[in-house]
């Protein structure tokens, strides 16, 4: 499956029969993939390489990986030894530091580079099958500060036995992941499936919320064209996937919101000039064309190529999603943050109870579009940042901005530590 790409897998499943089938084919495909992760140990390890992914490996460069990335390189420059980033990606066309080696996400590569690596990053799971050396490092960073909709375990019986295996077999391999609060330490052994150490570094992708919003607002706008005094409310719906009985699809939606209505009653509100950003998930973001339709308003930009989600918050004024983490982002930066979620109850049967109750969190919900305009006219946002600020305190929000340089003093120091 290409990044970004409308894929299903429908597998006939009419029996519990044809289930274990696919189970047991799919094992016997990571074993097989398995196999060349063991031949790989002919290669000497490199204790100063570091691999690193986004979107198992079909994402570009971005998310926490690329903030730990920035951190490394920014050293690099005072000191004579120097780590060595190879990243793992479907899309190498895109814009990378030019001391980031990008590699080609296929089979043998995984194998050759994540063997041979004294450390892993990524914001996802390893394909199954991979299997990790003795003496490379593995740090989960993961994608989200928090979580509305639940994962792992958290899902209860709508968690599907293959995925439960395949969240088993790369959590026995992770040494460390990251949080950015104390509700997410709570939640991470059953969301991750993982009974390893939680270390409070924080998220490094909420970095740039706390020390870019100026020069990001100043880059997105230059790169489309806006004024630099253009407001933009970001507009970032999840994707959908049916995940349950053996079939599984992934599409786009962004159900009967009206982005004219929408435009003018932002104007009516805040004042200036508004601009929707457009910004679908990247495993669908090659639907946005399709998604917009026959839309011809000039204020409506889809930035759904756009590498990295959080510059596009630290750039906006304003954020609409449904089940989306990034309200949470959103919430660090007491930014105006919306949910607008038409499809609740539908969207709970397919993928089990929500991990708040939408009516409990300071972000005004609305289930269709007379209920949002109905929200945006009466946000008081005074009363919105104190509600916002009071929830990141409950959730034990240690979010400071620093979090890549605790990340990369702890690759320092493992890598004194095995050299010992």
């Amino acid at each position: 499956m290409k990044g970004g790409e409308v894929f299903e897998i429908r597998l006939a499943m009419k029996s519990k029969g044809d289930y274990e089938k696919y189970i047991y084919w799919r094992k016997i495909k990571a074993f097989s993939g398995s196999l060349l992760f063991w031949m790989c140990r002919v290669f000497p390890l490199e204790p100063d390489k570091i691999v690193m992914w986004t979107l198992e490996g079909k994402g570009g460069y971005s998310d926490s990986p690329k903030y730990i990335a920035e951190e490394i390189i920014r050293r690099d420059r005072n000191r004579k030894r120097k780590y060595k980033i190879v990243w793992l990606t479907e899309l190498p066309g895109q814009d990378f530091p030019e001391e980031i080696k990008t590699v080609k996400n296929s089979v043998w590569s995984r194998a050759y580079h994540l063997s041979t690596a004294g450390f892993w990053i990524g914001n996802t799971r390893t394909v199954y099958g991979t299997k990790k050396r003795r003496g490379t490092s593995y740090i989960q960073t993961w994608h989200s500060i928090a979580g509305i909709k639940p994962i792992g375990e958290q899902r209860g019986n709508r968690l599907p036995q293959m995925a439960r295996i395949v969240s088993k077999s790369d959590s026995e391999m992770i040494d460390y992941v990251l949080s950015g609060n104390e509700w997410s330490c709570k939640m991470c052994p059953s969301g991750l499936i993982y009974n390893g150490p939680i270390l409070k570094t924080g998220i490094p992708r909420c970095d740039v919320l706390f020390w870019g919003k100026d020069a990001m607002r100043k880059k997105c706008r230059e790169k489309y064209g806006l004024s630099p005094e253009a407001q933009i409310i970001l507009y970032a719906p999840t994707f959908r996937g049916g995940s349950q009985k053996g079939r599984r699809s992934v599409s786009a939606q962004i159900g009967t919101i009206d982005f004219d209505r929408l435009i003018h009653a932002v104007e009516a509100k805040f004042g200036g000039i508004w601009y929707v950003f457009l910004r679908l998930h990247p495993q669908v973001a090659d639907q946005a064309e399709a998604v917009l339709g026959s839309n011809e308003n000039d204020r409506v930009i889809d930035v759904s190529t756009y590498p990295d989600m959080n510059e596009l918050i630290a750039a906006g004024d304003a954020l609409i999603t449904d089940y989306s983490s990034s309200v949470f982002e959103s919430a660090v930066m007491k930014q105006p943050g919306f949910l607008f979620v038409e499809d609740e109850r539908e969207y709970v049967n397919d993928r089990g109870k929500l991990m708040f109750e939408l009516d409990d969190m300071p972000f005004p919900k609305a289930c269709n579009m007379n209920e949002l305009i109905a929200q945006i006219e009466r946000f008081d946002i005074r009363a919105y940042q104190r509600s916002a600020e009071n929830f990141m305190k409950e959730l034990g929000c240690f979010e400071d901005g620093k979090a890549s340089g605790r990340v990369v003093d702890l690759i320092e120091e493992l890598t004194l530590r095995k050299a010992r």
